[in-house]
């Protein structure tokens, strides 16, 4: 194959496909965010609490996705593609079809109770579990560590209060403080249902078995710890709960709902997250809201937005990503070298400057109040969590739009709003700053590791990325106002930036990727963020990162990991056959330093083209319930069934859809710009894609080697 020529149809109908899946009505992306079963098992529940009736072309599409979706081997179903079966998602997907109706002699739920079993039952699973089960009194409450309401009470001073938990985890807690207060047990659908949920238990087993370990126990393996504090304070609210007069409770819970209220977006959602809308369903059903009041209405509503339907399915997404897709399709596009002024690449611009979110509120203004609004969230509707990743993706997609973008008062706005959000480590986190009690997860209600937020490599390497460029494109303004004290805050923030990456950056030079999976995107990130701040390939901290990533290249020249190497770095870079996305990362972090005719890159950039396929994916799509007007007949895109996005390393993990396509692209089109610059071809690709001026056309070429 000639490289050359084969990098140019790949990139022409990538660009094809990547275009006609565009939402027409906005110019704007967003696929599936697909993660294990949970969600929709969720939803079968909170309809069964509202008595609200699933209709039954609904209902056989649920189970359809259940039946396709359980491992044949053992019955079970896992928590991303190509892992072992887990306890507590199999537990839940079987409540969820004992509610639909399905029959206990059924081969899928035959299956699933066997697989159960053999993990010990139902008193080994998770929290959020155990809380379902409580629900409908399968699970007793005295089983499960003690929420009082009155934490949402706590200053954010003190070191245990609501705001030094993550985002996720506090956007969740506060229903759940509500909910635990009530203890509600709502009714399965009828007295069967709770006979097969019964066999589920291990004989001999005491079914209020507590969630935390006696004191006694924990006091030997562990010693005057953080998880000893929290073992004696679970026996002290225990016993709290039990007096009758509480003083502050019922003030509590007004602030709680009060929390709820405010924190709802106009659309119905909470946090942006299916889980968090979910439970404050169910507090407000606690608390008495009618099913037709409108609060609930508008949550319910909100819940069928996450739904999505394809191929006779209909499963729940954790949330949308229509903000985090958009950014990176259109710099796929920008990287592959499509013009700026393309209708289609205006309209993804002008998409997401709407959805900045400019608004004064925001939990993260509790720690930095004078700080001014000017972030990005992931999804649709989420005006409350603005993030620091989307923010630097899509400040990065808009330099490389328009190098003029830097003089927009917005723009500017959310370049300040990144660096003001800068930890003290010099790293960022997802959502908070300085968000790294990791004392907090030892408290007994957490057990997913997942109460923190603190600083990420691969976050820092967008952060480091959108600010090099940054400083690139108003060197020649260096000298106006506001460019002088926002070039002086760049330079700063990238200068600490550099500081965390030494710290965080593993012994065998990788960094870790606490957002994909794992080293590898990781390390991509952050070279291609180290690349654009002018850091030199003699530094040793790139060299080895370079080092690391050729080293665990597959021998078919793609690369792959695995979700397991979150638990163990034995494995780190390597586990699975190559996917594309992560040989897409492993082709960019190279390029961020080496030149097009890397033996690596060369071999990952034929990976690449060898694997370009057409699209087998259905034409009939719904989100929401909406049709969406797609064709997935044109141009060529890639195959991925492995799950390289995650949510909580070790517990929860994503395969974003579009990643096995616009990270291929953007590597495609980066590659293609190196072999550019070093004068071995021009790709004539066409006036099509080529029309920025000379000027435009040098800018772009210095920021795209990056």
């Amino acid at each position: 194959m000639d490289t050359c020529n084969g990098v140019h149809d790949a990139i022409q109908h990538a660009a094809d496909y990547l275009l006609s899946i565009q939402r027409s009505a906005g110019y704007f992306w967003c696929s599936e965010v697909e993660s294990n079963s949970t969600m929709t098992s969720a939803y079968v529940i909170v309809c069964q609490i509202l008595g609200l009736h699933i209709q039954d072309s609904t209902m056989q599409k649920i189970i359809k996705y259940y039946r396709e979706g359980q491992n044949p081997a053992d019955g079970s179903w896992s928590i991303a593609y190509g892992v072992e079966g887990n306890v507590s998602v199999t537990t839940e997907a079987y409540l969820a079809l004992t509610i639909l109706g399905m029959d206990a002699e059924d081969p899928v739920l035959y299956k699933a109770k066997s697989f159960i079993l053999s993990k010990g039952g139902l008193t080994h699973v998770r929290m959020l579990t155990r809380i379902n089960l409580a629900l409908f009194g399968i699970l007793s409450w005295d089983a499960l560590p003690v929420l009082p309401a009155e934490l949402i009470l706590l200053p954010p001073k003190v070191p245990v209060n609501l705001y030094n938990f993550s985002c996720w985890a506090r956007a969740v807690i506060v229903p759940l403080l509500v909910i635990n207060h009530h203890r509600p047990v709502f009714r399965l659908p009828n007295e069967k249902c709770y006979s097969m949920m019964d066999e589920l238990w291990s004989s001999g087993i005491n079914r209020s078995v507590p969630y935390v370990q006696p004191l006694r126990d924990v006091l030997l393996k562990h010693g005057a710890t953080w998880k000893s504090f929290f073992t004696v304070m679970e026996l002290v609210l225990k016993a709290y709960e039990k007096i009758k007069i509480r003083p502050l409770r019922k003030y509590a819970l007004e602030k709680c709902m009060k929390f709820i209220s405010d924190h709802q977006e106009q659309q119905g959602m909470v946090g942006g997250i299916f889980p968090a809308t979910l439970y404050c369903v169910i507090a407000m059903a606690a608390e008495g809201f009618s099913v037709q009041s409108k609060e609930v209405i508008k949550a319910m509503e909100a819940l069928e937005q996450f739904s999505w339907e394809t191929d006779g399915q209909y499963r729940l997404q954790s949330c949308s990503s229509p903000v985090w897709d958009t950014s990176l399709a259109t710099t796929a596009l920008l990287d592959c070298g499509y013009s700026p002024k393309d209708i289609r690449i205006e309209g993804a611009i002008r998409w997401m400057l709407d959805r900045q979110c400019l608004v004064q509120h925001g939990d993260w203004k509790v720690y930095r109040p004078k700080l001014e609004a000017g972030g990005w969230s992931f999804e649709y509707f989420n005006t409350w969590y603005p993030d620091l990743d989307d923010s630097a993706i899509v400040l990065t997609s808009l330099f490389k739009h328009d190098p003029n973008s830097i003089h927009r008062s917005n723009v500017q706005r959310g370049l300040k709003w990144v660096t003001g959000m800068q930890n003290k480590d010099g790293g960022w986190g997802g959502f908070d700053v300085d968000n790294d009690k990791f004392f907090l997860n030892e408290i007994p209600f957490s057990d997913m590791d997942a109460l923190c937020d603190p600083s990420c490599p691969d976050t820092a390497g967008h952060a480091l990325e959108m600010l090099g460029i940054y400083l690139q494109i108003s060197g020649e303004y260096a000298h106006t106002e506001p460019h002088q004290s926002l070039r002086r805050e760049a330079t700063s923030s990238i200068s600490r930036g550099v500081t965390y990456l030494r710290d965080s950056q593993e012994l065998q030079g990788s960094w870790y990727g606490r957002w994909g999976v794992n080293y590898l995107f990781g390390t991509s990130r952050c070279l291609c963020g180290l690349a654009c701040i002018g850091l030199p390939h003699s530094d040793l901290m790139v060299s080895r990162a370079i080092e690391w990533l050729k080293e665990c290249q597959n021998d078919d020249g793609g690369w792959g990991e695995s979700v397991l190497t979150y638990g163990d770095k034995s494995m780190m870079g390597k586990g699975i056959g190559s996917t594309a996305s992560q040989t897409a990362w492993g082709v960019m972090g190279l390029l961020a330093y080496l030149p097009s005719d890397d033996e690596s890159i060369k071999r990952g950039v034929m990976w690449l083209l060898r694997n370009l396929r057409p699209s087998t994916e259905t034409a009939e799509v719904y989100e929401g319930g909406k049709k969406v007007h797609v064709d997935f007949s044109l141009g060529m895109t890639w195959t991925e069934d492995q799950f390289t996005g995650t949510g909580y390393p070790g517990h929860w993990y994503i395969r974003y859809v579009l990643y096995r396509h616009y990270f291929p692209m953007m590597a495609l089109g980066r590659y293609a710009q190196s072999l550019s610059a070093a004068g071995k071809t021009n790709l004539g690709l066409g006036s099509n894609l080529h029309e920025v001026g000379e000027v435009g056309m040098m800018q772009l070429n210095r920021i795209m080697r990056h």
